[in-house]
C-alpha cells in the first residue's frame, strides 16, 4: 500500500516540478513581477497626488518606495515554491536555499528601510534607517559569500547503499515536498484573508520556517528507516538546528536578527568542511 502511494504522489510531484520549471512559468513569474511594479508604482503616484482612493491601503500606497517592497514580497514567494521542489533533490540544497531566501528577506528589509525615508533626506531623519539599511545589506552580502564557500565545498553522498532503499528515500522527501505544498497554500490563502480585512500583509515567513523545521525533523527519522552511520545522521540532525536559527533569526531584534543569520550561515559552512573530512572514505560521490 505504501509503495503505490509513494508512485503516484511522485507522479504528481514531478508533474508539478516540471510545470514550475518550464519556460512558460519562468515568463509568467517575470511578467507577474513587472506589472506588479509597474501597477503599485503607479497607484502610489495616484494616492500621492489624491487622484485615488485606496481606502484601508490608502496609507501604504501614499510611500512613493512601497512598490519595492511589494515586488521583493512577491519574489520571495517565488522563492519559497522553489524551496520546495528543491527538497527532493538534496536535502543540503534545501537548507542552502532556505539561506538564500534569508539573504533576499535581509535584502527587502534594507529596501523596506529605504522607504522610511519617504522624501525626506536630511540627515537626522535618515540616519536610522540608513543605518539599518546597511547592516542589512552588510549580512545579506556576508550570507551570500559564505553560502558560495559551502556550495562550492558540498559532497553529496548517498544515504543508503542499495538503489531501492535511495529511490525510497527520495519518494518519501517528494511526499512530503506535497504536505509542504499544502501548507505553504493553506498560509497564504491567509495572509490574504488578513490582507484584505486589515490591508496589512502578514509576511508569514516565520511560519513558513516553522513548519520547515518540523519536515526537517520528519526527514532525519526517516532517514533512521535505510542508516544508523553516526556522521550521515548528525548532518541531518544539524540541518534542522540551522533552520531553527534562522527561524529566531526572522524574530529576533534588529540588529540581532543579522549577527544570527550570519552565526547560522557559518554554522553550516563549519559543518560541511567538518562532514566532508569525516566522510572522505565513502566512495559514493553521488547525489541524494
Amino acid at each position: 500500500m505504501l509503495r503505490v502511494i509513494l508512485k503516484y504522489t511522485e507522479l504528481f510531484y514531478d508533474k508539478l516540478k516540471g510545470l514550475w520549471e518550464s519556460n512558460f512559468s519562468l515568463r509568467l513569474t517575470s511578467t507577474i513581477l513587472v506589472l506588479s511594479f509597474v501597477l503599485c508604482s503607479i497607484l502610489s503616484l495616484l494616492t500621492i497626488t489624491n487622484y485615488v482612493d485606496l481606502g484601508i491601503f490608502d496609507d501604504s500606497f501614499k510611500n512613493p518606495f512601497f512598490s519595492i517592497e511589494v515586488v521583493f514580497t512577491i519574489l520571495l514567494i517565488t522563492e519559497l515554491f522553489g524551496l520546495i521542489f528543491v527538497l527532493p533533490e538534496s536535502v543540503a540544497k534545501s537548507v542552502g536555499k532556505q539561506f538564500e531566501l534569508l539573504s533576499l528577506i535581509f535584502l527587502r528589509d534594507g529596501f523596506k528601510e529605504f522607504s522610511h525615508i519617504g522624501s525626506d533626506f536630511s540627515w537626522n531623519h535618515m540616519k536610522e534607517p540608513l543605518l539599518n539599511m546597511t547592516v542589512y545589506g552588510f549580512g545579506a552580502i556576508v550570507i551570500f559569500i559564505i553560502l558560495g564557500f559551502t556550495y562550492r565545498l558540498q559532497k553529496h553522498v548517498r544515504l543508503t547503499k542499495t538503489e531501492d532503499g535511495q529511490g525510497q528515500f527520495i519518494k518519501f522527501k517528494k511526499l512530503l515536498g506535497l504536505f509542504l505544498l499544502i501548507a505553504f497554500a493553506i498560509v497564504g490563502f491567509i495572509d490574504v484573508k488578513t490582507l484584505l480585512d486589515t490591508g496589512t500583509y502578514m509576511h508569514s515567513f516565520k511560519t513558513f520556517y516553522t513548519i520547515l523545521i518540523f519536515s526537517d525533523i520528519l526527514i532525519v527519522l526517516i532517514a533512521l528507516r535505510y542508516t544508523l552511520n553516526y556522521y550521515k545522521i548528525f548532518r541531518y540532525s544539524a540541518f534542522v538546528l540551522a533552520t531553527i536559527l534562522i527561524r529566531i533569526s526572522l524574530s529576533a531584534s534588529h540588529p540581532f536578527d543579522v549577527g544570527i543569520g550570519i552565526i547560522a550561515s557559518l554554522f553550516i559552512l563549519l559543518l560541511t568542511l567538518s562532514y566532508n573530512y569525516f566522510i572522505k572514505e565513502i566512495p559514493e560521490k553521488l547525489n541524494k
